[in-house]
């Protein structure tokens, strides 16, 4: 079969498709043939080699959506034909907190297509209590879309920051895939929305997407505004992915009693936290990756129900992998970028 496929880090350069042999489903599993496969900005760090526990060579893509096409001993026969998303989440199942339904917090919690061989290829096989049937009416172009980011950020606004209705939000780099689907859940959660963007297309996008408040960071002191828009309140929650570049307007941007969720570090992981301003304003700063699979599991259900749409960037074939790296590396993508085999 055709994958995308990398032997050494690097940059999008090293990059190739190559056939590779196919993998043939296992007990308890299915095999999955890809009908499409999103990218993450964790495919980036794999590629230049963070985290280093991952295959080498390695075949990226934790976001896969497809159709079953055989399945291993002890899975029914007939699941052949199904169309399904896949769960990347990997966990033991045997540990306290997989027993607790904690399981992203299972210490030997791993992610198909991080730290395994992924689904930038024709064929995957995973545990068939990882892929979920999808409804008719949902594209597998948006299902790929959904499960790294919209899990990501459905926990990180349910769970881990517990956003409840009338509160005010705050989401950073709101072009993002999980920020985008921040700012869905959040407006699904009856929150007022502030989100952070760049571009004047991307501010207009937000507000038609139901953002309340929207600022150009290009060309607003955005931490500032916030005050002045929220009568110098500040927000309860602010979502905040990209690291060490608005780690302090984040910070300011809070609320006295306010939640900063924390899932990202695109912009560096290294950040100076003033503690006087943690007890005195007695803030929360709040870590998250990923979900449990009930988490997972309430989240399908608010988009099969079509109360959350995946929002998408761009469709790009299987072929053009390399591209797709070197344009999500660019940034500027508004929503999730879909590779098709």
């Amino acid at each position: 079969m055709r994958a995308a496929i990398f032997h050494e880090n690097g940059g999008p350069e090293v990059v190739r498709i190559e056939q590779v042999p196919q993998p043939v489903a296992g007990p308890g599993e299915v095999l999955v043939q890809v009908r499409a496969a999103a990218l993450n900005h964790l495919d980036l760090w794999v590629r230049r080699g963070i985290p280093i526990e991952t295959t080498m060579p390695h075949i990226g893509g934790c976001d896969i959506a497809g159709v079953i096409t055989d399945v291993g001993n002890g899975v029914a026969a007939e699941r052949v034909g199904e169309r399904v998303v896949i769960n990347p989440g990997l966990w033991c199942g045997r540990c306290r907190e997989c027993a607790r339904g904690q399981e992203s917090m299972c210490e030997r919690y791993r992610i198909f297509g991080e730290h395994t061989d992924g689904g930038f290829a024709e064929f995957v096989a995973i545990q068939a209590d990882h892929a979920y049937r999808l409804p008719d009416d949902l594209s597998f172009e948006e299902a790929a879309a959904l499960p790294v980011s919209y899990q990501t950020a459905w926990r990180a606004l349910v769970t881990r920051a517990r956003l409840m209705p009338g509160e005010d939000v705050l989401v950073i780099g709101a072009s993002g895939g999980t920020a985008l689907a921040a700012v869905q859940i959040a407006r699904l959660m009856g929150a007022r929305v502030f989100a952070v963007t760049q571009g004047a297309g991307n501010v207009e996008r937000l507000r038609e997407m139901g953002a309340d408040v929207v600022y150009d960071r290009a060309t607003t002191d955005w931490s500032r505004a916030v005050h002045a828009d929220t009568g110098k309140r500040g927000v309860d929650v602010v979502v905040e992915n990209v690291g060490a570049a608005t780690w302090s307007g984040s910070l300011r941007a809070l609320a006295r009693g306010g939640r900063l969720v924390t899932y990202g570090a695109t912009a560096g992981p290294k950040v100076e936290l003033d503690l006087r301003s943690v007890f005195w304003k007695q803030i929360e700063v709040i870590g998250t990756t990923m979900a449990s699979r009930s988490e997972f599991e309430d989240l399908l259900r608010m988009v099969f129900a079509g109360r959350i749409r995946p929002v998408i960037d761009t469709v790009m074939p299987l072929d053009e992998a390399r591209e797709a790296h070197r344009r999500l590396e660019a940034g500027g993508q508004f929503g999730k970028i879909v590779l098709v085999p």
